[in-house]
């Protein structure tokens, strides 16, 4: 039995974690995985229920950081060197940019025949100036030869990553879609709405507007905020809009919702563990990133048959219809964002048309079965 060694940046709620968690269960009895994450920041909500409920064994690297420490970063690669030699795989995974770095070249030090990576996002535009983007890039380039393969979630970033970026040859590029649990955001939609609009006190008739993800500057939040006051401002509805998620940015933005003087309309809800409640109380889901790789909320979104307003960036239109599951913007166009989302609240029969069309567009395409398949078939064409 081939023997898979899977580290990950951290077990923090997102994508990553799911993906990986799934790949660690399902691959199983045709491969043997150990499953490896770093510390999860004080400001992120712990997954670890997630691999608890797959009952799933996994190990903590407490020096794998998500910021960078030399002194952290080198003991960790050096205890990741040291559960190669002890555990012998036949192949390394890694998932994010800190795993890849450090288990990547953990893994070539130690000659580990088969090396894998998975992009679920990049850092190359939107998070840092041109030049520590550039020595990011640089060391993207220097790992990505040591790799056998390479994942990209989407066909929007394998473009990006291989012909903008020049990370790798495209012909490195496997595009292989997340995969998640997607039914339990279908199951009993009208109990779970009626259950959240109620303890959230919000009327029947209101306008819920959501968004799901990490208050970070990258998911631009204050986009949101302008788009919820423009539609304040130019619709009769009456609205409220709900900021589901945890992170750095809370405090400014909570100061900004008090500046722009909207307190009254805009809640903030912190991290939601069983989030396939939140989706059937809202009545649109939003998204106002700079950079995405396949945003999980999105996918979440569409499986609940709710429909999204969000700028397009990264692989979203991949992820999305456009103009049938979702309306979408270029990031720089806050006009159009704004409208999109006040056409939404307006237009009630444009809700449930455009929200009905979601399940049937991810409920396979992003299913995790798809994904271990997917993944299975890639490992043994690289042992082979």
């Amino acid at each position: 039995m081939p023997k898979v060694l899977r580290i990950i940046n951290r077990f923090n709620l997102g994508g990553p974690t799911y993906n990986a968690a799934y790949l660690t269960k399902y691959l199983s009895p045709e491969f043997e995985t150990l499953l490896i994450g770093g510390s999860k920041d004080e400001s992120e909500e712990s997954s670890e229920f997630i691999l608890k409920k797959l009952e799933l064994d996994y190990r903590i690297l407490p020096e794998m950081r998500r910021s960078i420490n030399p002194f952290s970063d080198l003991a960790a690669y050096k205890k990741l060197k040291a559960i190669i030699r002890e555990w012998k795989p036949d192949i390394v995974h890694t998932h994010a940019a800190k795993a890849g770095a450090l288990g990547r070249m953990a893994a070539a030090a130690c000659k580990v025949p088969v090396i894998v990576h998975t992009f679920h996002g990049h850092v190359f535009h939107s998070y840092f100036g041109s030049l520590k983007t550039g020595l990011y890039k640089k060391v993207e380039r220097h790992l990505a030869a040591k790799s056998s393969a390479i994942i990209a979630i989407s066909e929007k970033q394998k473009e990006e990553l291989s012909a903008i970026h020049h990370i790798a040859p495209a012909e490195k590029f496997h595009v292989i879609p997340l995969g998640f649990d997607l039914q339990r955001f279908n199951d009993d939609q009208e109990t779970r709405r009626k259950a959240y609009r109620a303890a959230q006190g919000l009327a029947e008739h209101e306008v819920a507007i959501g968004i799901v993800g990490r208050l970070v500057p990258v998911k631009n939040h204050a986009l949101f905020l302008e788009a919820v006051q423009y539609v304040s401002k130019n619709s009769q509805k009456k609205i409220r809009a709900i900021i589901i998620g945890d992170g750095e940015e809370r405090q400014h933005l909570e100061s900004l919702t008090d500046s722009m003087g909207l307190r009254s309309i805009v809640h903030f809800s912190s991290w939601e563990k069983q989030v396939e409640n939140v989706y059937p109380g809202l009545d649109i889901v939003c998204l106002s990133s700079f950079n995405e790789g396949t945003p999980v909320s999105l996918i979440e979104a569409q499986a609940a048959n709710r429909p999204l307003v969000s700028t397009n960036t990264g692989g979203i239109e991949n992820v999305v219809i456009p103009g049938e599951t979702a309306l979408l913007s270029d990031v720089s166009d806050k006009e159009t964002y704004c409208k999109n989302l006040l056409n939404l609240v307006e237009n009630e029969a444009l809700r449930q048309k455009m929200g009905f069309g979601g399940w049937e567009h991810v409920r396979n395409k992003y299913h995790y079965t798809r994904l271990v398949n997917d993944v299975a078939s890639l490992y043994r064409s690289l042992i082979q």
